[in-house]
């Protein structure tokens, strides 16, 4: 059994009382000992800001996010925070993650990465310019049997891949939520000024296109979409249809909802190559189906021995124990931690991957909102 290692002294904006991401966060980051929350401003209220870090009990708390990052840059190296992790609603990505990233900081942030793609290629020159991590919370790639997928599709066990389908399928927004008050966050989710331009499509939507990106390794070539708004009232869209190519010739189907009812956090995806498919399953995370062109159905399960590296060193206990959303959240989060002490291969979506996303939200809704049946991707880096 590896000796722990020295955490790394994080901070967090956002994520205080009342907020559901910050918790999985914080739990996330201590749950391999890979990280120490020391500071934080968790609210934009700084009221409640400090009030969330008493409840938490942090050696230090500040009422802004401004107050933490002038201070934290005023303490001896040795004490100061190495890294922040950004879960404020949307708006905030950019502003936030900039300044401490300007700053020197180590920087992980929540999904969607930014509003524009204009902010996305500053970040990213940033980043390459003081040579530092960013993480972007893309939390599905951390499922062990999505690395065995993407180890899979790598190692030419389908072959070429000829077609993709991504669905995500949520309910949770079939009524119009966010006039009722009583959900802080249906409010900032629906929100354009909040959330940015995309609402189904930029929430769970970028989930979708980085778990196909992840496992497949394709390039969005183009894309034909079709955004609805269902509920009356809603300003941002709630369901999301759209066919995509890719480079190499490569087709898919991406689908993502809000508005069906019943539906809970249904994430799925099918990989057809030449020789053979993958299925996953978000809510039976623990298993892989792999069918080929000669021979029956493969059951692949979490925790076995026959498994490649990558989903083994994201496994935590013996198969047959389910392992699920916190933990591979965990296995983000240790992939950067491994990054941020210079460990070689560090698995983990960077903020390049962050980019594409915001990107591919972009090119998706010109394309709803164009006669052309087919919009080109919006470059990610140029």
């Amino acid at each position: 059994m590896r000796e722990p290692p020295n955490p790394i002294r994080l901070g967090m904006v956002g994520g205080g009382r009342d907020a559901f991401i910050g918790a999985v966060h914080r739990t996330a980051a201590r749950l391999d000992d890979n990280f120490h929350l020391v500071a934080g401003a968790l609210s934009s209220t700084p009221d409640k800001a400090l009030a969330s870090a008493a409840d938490l009990g942090l050696p230090r708390g500040y009422g802004s996010w401004e107050e933490m990052l002038e201070r934290e840059r005023a303490l001896p190296e040795s004490e100061r925070i190495e890294a922040v992790s950004v879960v404020t609603p949307n708006h905030l990505h950019f502003p936030v993650a900039k300044a401490f990233a300007e700053a020197g900081f180590h920087v992980i942030c929540d999904k969607p990465l930014v509003h524009t793609s204009v902010q996305a290629r500053e970040l990213t020159r940033i980043v390459a310019e003081k040579g530092l991590v960013f993480g972007v919370t893309y939390n599905y790639t951390g499922y062990p049997m999505v690395r065995e997928a993407r180890r899979l599709v790598h190692d030419g066990a389908i072959g070429r891949v000829r077609k993709v389908i991504v669905e995500y399928n949520q309910g949770w927004l079939a009524t119009r939520l966010e006039a009722t008050g009583d959900n802080k966050q249906s409010q900032w989710r629906t929100d354009p000024e909040r959330s940015g331009i995309g609402g189904a499509i930029g929430d769970i939507g970028s989930h979708a296109e980085n778990l196909v990106s992840t496992i497949t390794g394709l390039e969005l070539d183009s894309l034909c979409a079709d955004l609805t708004t269902f509920v009356p009232g809603r300003e941002l869209d709630d369901d999301a249809n759209l066919l995509l190519r890719f480079e190499g010739g490569a087709r898919g189907i991406l689908t993502v909802s809000q508005i069906e009812v019943g539906e809970e956090n249904d994430l799925r995806i099918r990989v057809y190559g030449e020789t053979g498919s993958l299925t996953w399953h978000q809510e039976d995370p623990n298993r892989l189906v792999h069918k080929t062109l000669d021979g029956p159905a493969r059951l692949l399960t979490r925790g076995n021995g026959y498994l490649g590296a990558a989903a083994t060193a994201a496994t935590r206990i013996p198969a047959g124990h389910p392992e699920a959303f916190l933990e591979a959240f965990a296995n983000v989060y240790a992939g950067i931690a491994d990054a941020i002490r210079g460990v070689d291969g560090a698995d983990y979506p960077t903020v390049v991957d962050g980019a594409r996303g915001v990107a591919f939200i972009e090119s998706t809704v010109q394309s709803a909102g164009s006669d052309a049946k087919w919009t080109p991707m919006r470059p990610v880096t140029r």
